[in-house]
């Protein structure tokens, strides 16, 4: 590691690192390992992880041995000088790479994460985009292979949603590290299917991203719940309107309320309730803990309102735009259909250089 590392600490450190992925392949190989669902998963999300960093390690190990090489032989053939330089290029841009992957991280990184999407001003037009941006989430998971449920979910008259949550899942983690960016206000521009006269509208619709909160991190005092149940509103199936399915939950300390009634069980529903509601209450902690929290949430728009947007969808010019960043694309049919990866990167990018600024 010599050849490359900036100093003992740091080699020591990926000494350790190295080990460890080591000692959780050999862990994973085991299949009593897997007879455990959560420590499977647990093991699973921190070698994928630590994969990177030693691939980095490693491909550094074999550019330091081969500059070694080149240089060596260069004294004696000046053909391998050439060669020598582009050895020397790349270790500056694997070590570029193995600093990015060292800076300090978002903790809640490898978390799943609850997505809320609400319909805002506009009326069946936003409801309508709110269901657009739904499928378009659902398709980016789909993509990324990961598995998806609708927790909750208000439909409105014409197929959209008033207000849908779905929790997205992954075996090795990071979902919130490519989702956390989404919340906020997402504006649309559009001839609605509603308008006679084919003029373009402006209406919004509302993202909230939460990271998941496994039990052990968020304890929930059963005394502290109101629980209400009632009779599920809206389109649905036949037992919509007949049985007190639908579940209210009010976190009485924190004020906080979440209800449910996508599921035809009262049990099933509350279940999901106390998820997101878990989640949210996850979250408040963060941001009364750390100052870095509390920023990325201050990020995520809580009113939707048209002015206080993060991205933009123009369909007359088939363009995306995420004023963040300042990220423009021409692709938006393909974005909806889940290629959001490239206005992700950008906002990755950008996070990223933001958090090496902050370690300089």
């Amino acid at each position: 590691m010599s050849a490359w590392a900036e100093s003992a600490p740091l080699d020591e450190m990926l000494a350790e690192m190295l080990a460890e992925h080591t000692r959780l392949e050999r862990e994973l190989a085991d299949p009593a390992v897997h007879a455990e669902l959560g420590r499977a998963r647990t093991l699973g999300r921190r070698y994928a992880q630590l994969a990177p960093i030693v691939e980095t390690v490693r491909a550094l190990g074999r550019a330091g041995d081969d500059l070694r090489t080149a240089r060596e032989l260069a004294g004696e053939d000046a053909s391998f000088r050439a060669e020598a330089a582009d050895l020397a290029a790349e270790i500056e841009q694997l070590s570029a790479r193995l600093r990015e992957l060292l800076a300090p991280r978002d903790p809640n990184d490898d978390k799943d994460v609850i997505l809320e999407v609400k319909a805002g001003e506009g009326g069946e037009e936003s409801a309508l985009f709110a269901g657009d941006l739904l499928r378009m989430y659902l398709r980016y998971a789909e993509r990324q292979g990961w598995s998806t449920e609708i927790l909750d979910a208000t439909p409105s008259d014409l197929g959209g949603y008033k207000g849908v949550s779905v929790a997205v899942k992954s075996r090795t983690g990071g979902v919130w590290a490519r989702l956390k960016f989404e919340g906020g206000v997402h504006r649309v521009q559009r001839v609605p299917v509603t308008e006679s006269q084919g003029r373009i509208h402006t209406s919004a619709a509302g993202v909230l991203v939460l990271p998941e909160a496994e039990d052990v991190e968020v304890s929930i005092d059963p005394a502290d719940l109101r629980i209400d149940v009632y009779r599920s509103s809206g389109p649905g199936g036949q037992s919509v309107n007949t049985t007190d399915s639908a579940v209210r939950i009010t976190h009485v300390p924190s004020g906080t309320v979440v209800s449910c009634q996508n599921e035809k069980s009262q049990l099933q529903n509350k279940d999901a309730a106390l998820r997101i509601l878990r989640a949210r209450l996850l979250v408040a902690a963060q941001e009364v803990a750390a100052a870095d929290a509390s920023a990325a949430r201050a990020s995520q728009v809580r009113t939707v309102d048209r002015s206080e947007r993060v991205r933009t969808y123009n369909f007359p010019e088939n363009r995306i735009s995420d004023h963040r960043v300042g990220f423009k694309a021409y692709n938006l049919d393909q974005v909806l259909d889940g290629a959001l990866d490239a206005v992700i990167e950008a906002l990755s990018s950008a996070e990223a250089a933001g958090r090496s600024a902050e370690g300089q």
